[in-house]
């Protein structure tokens, strides 16, 4: 069985089971607690898209370094970086063109 919801006024969201989407504490936001999917019924993380995902702005993850700040050298750790592996790499094709890549 496949649950749904449908917004018959923003922030209330009514379904066959538990009421899992919450208003944000950010306004015009929503909260779901638990894993996303689009495109499956079977998501293994919080979200999951099958399929292609457009962002028109900016993605952030935690290791990007506008996140960071006190960013220093640590050069005790040289022999780690020494044992790192290193690789080349060229794009595959069907790749490169659906991401507007010309240099792969």
């Amino acid at each position: 069985k496949k649950n749904f919801f449908q917004a018959s006024n923003p922030g209330q969201f009514e379904n066959d089971s538990d009421v899992l989407w919450q208003r944000g504490h950010v306004p015009g936001t929503i909260a779901y607690h638990g894993r996303v999917g689009i495109n499956t019924d079977a998501p293994d993380e919080a979200l999951v898209v099958c399929g292609n995902a457009k962002v028109m702005g900016r993605v952030m993850h935690p290791s990007d370094s506008r996140a960071k700040q006190n960013i220093r050298e640590v050069r005790a750790q040289l022999r780690r970086i020494t044992q790192m592996r290193l690789v080349e790499y060229d794009y595959k094709p069907e790749f490169a063109s659906v991401m507007g890549i010309k240099d792969t």
